[in-house]
């Protein structure tokens, strides 16, 4: 429920189908993680009054009982579109190095958890080009076809399992297509699948109450993932297949490898990228077509030509990864705001998504809305935009091509099970029927 306050005003966009409760500033807290179990229409005013308002605001960092980890010093959010661009387009004034979530974690766990997006030149230049080999064209085109394949086997198996034509969306169909994917292209064995989706769920399941994920939980669960990529890197070492492990590990860049250890790493965030980001994209877009019939209507009379602009409108109004963090490097100004050395800066991608100076009617979910200015869902730029930006759009178009074509009723029946957590805007269960 909203605070009393919040209840003087609601604003209703001049066209859009949500309504954003009225925020004052005096009561926003995002540090909280009780905001991120308030509802959408609370969040989202909330963000428009620091945009308006306040968008330079600072936050204390929460403090949460029996944590090892220090409570840090407070940031800066950034709500703004122009301002998140900024940042991330100028490595050299902001860092990564320093951490890319809030809290400040050792070097060794940033890069543990965070591999190439907790690092900074010349170290991420490096790690990057080596690993981008595994995302050249040629690569990404050969798994074009098990992409297509791989939506076509899903839809025949919930058909199958279900044949009165209900499931849970996000479980049998949105969780386990990218999951695949990313665990196919990778070499892993079908029958490990169910454990590398345990990891992932546990990785970034800390914060919501129903998980009761603990720090301890997430250290033993990043342990075991990388125990695992050491020993699938050592062994694509010695016994190359096709596969994107084996080009990473004998990708080189300037005479030099990917060591066992810096590939446990990337495995780490690859596959828990690579499977969640994508598995709440399709999700939240199956919301928002049920939401929405008439965009629906719109994207599928004619699908191969709107199919650009609707996939960039799913990830623009799901930002499907919330937040990361840099650190400045030296003193600077951005719009005129003073920033000092050392402080954290922390990129509400969310909100700069929303931003009504960049986009028209930004609360309007549009599949024809035309994608410039981008989107920054897979980050705005710079040297960490998404390796697999690519890969996801395409996931993302072939899994809503096969509904289209075999499940053309297919609606959510009931509301989503939100994730409560301010880095993943995840959906953990949503009832769908299609007959």
């Amino acid at each position: 429920m909203f605070a009393e306050s919040s209840l003087t005003c609601v604003i209703r966009p001049t066209i859009g189908y949500v309504n954003i409760a009225k925020v004052p500033l005096s009561e926003i807290n995002i540090s909280d993680p009780e905001f991120w179990a308030k509802d959408r229409a609370y969040r989202e005013g909330a963000f428009h009054t620091l945009r308006q308002e306040s968008p330079f605001q600072f936050f204390e960092e929460w403090e949460f009982e029996d944590s090892p980890i220090p409570r840090g010093p407070g940031y800066i959010a950034l709500t703004r579109h122009d301002d998140i661009w900024h940042v991330s387009r100028h490595p050299e004034l902001f860092c990564s190095g320093k951490g890319s979530n809030i809290a400040d974690l050792t070097v060794e766990l940033n890069e543990f958890f965070g591999s190439i997006i907790a690092m900074d030149d010349p170290k991420h230049f490096r790690l990057r080009s080596i690993v981008s080999k595994g995302f050249a064209p040629k690569e990404i085109k050969r798994v074009e076809d098990f992409v297509t394949n791989k939506a076509t086997e899903l839809v025949d198996n919930i058909i199958a399992k279900f044949p009165n034509g209900e499931c849970d969306f996000v479980n049998e169909i949105a969780a386990p297509f990218p999951l695949e994917i990313i665990c196919e292209m990778m070499g892993i064995p079908r029958a490990d699948f169910a454990q590398i989706f345990k990891w992932t769920n546990t990785i970034l399941g800390v914060g919501d109450p129903e998980l009761v994920t603990s720090i301890d939980d997430l250290l033993m669960a990043g342990l075991e993932m990388f125990n695992y990529a050491q020993a699938l890197g050592e062994d694509r070492l010695q016994n190359p297949v096709d596969d994107i492990t084996s080009v990473m590990m004998h990708a080189e860049v300037d005479g030099e490898r990917l060591t066992t250890q810096e590939f446990g790493s990337f495995f780490i965030l690859l596959v828990v990228a690579g499977n969640e980001t994508t598995r709440n994209a399709i999700s939240h877009g199956m919301k928002l077509l049920t939401d929405h019939p008439d965009q629906r209507d719109i994207w599928w009379n004619d699908f191969d030509k709107n199919t650009k602009t609707a996939v960039e409108e799913i990830v623009r109004y799901s930002s499907p990864v919330i937040h990361f963090r840099r650190t400045a490097t030296q003193d600077t100004d951005i719009n005129g705001f003073h920033i000092k050395e050392g402080q954290k800066l922390v990129m509400w991608y969310n909100s700069g998504n929303r931003d009504e100076t960049i986009f028209t009617n930004p609360h309007l979910f549009d599949v024809l809305r035309i994608p410039q200015p981008s989107q920054i869902g897979f980050g705005a730029g710079g040297p960490h935009f998404c390796l697999g930006a690519n890969l996801a759009r395409r996931e993302i178009a072939v899994m809503f091509d096969e509904i289209r074509r075999r499940l053309p009723k297919m609606r959510i029946t009931g509301e989503p099970a939100m994730l409560q957590s301010n880095f993943i805007n995840g959906i953990k269960r949503m009832p769908c029927a299609w007959n």
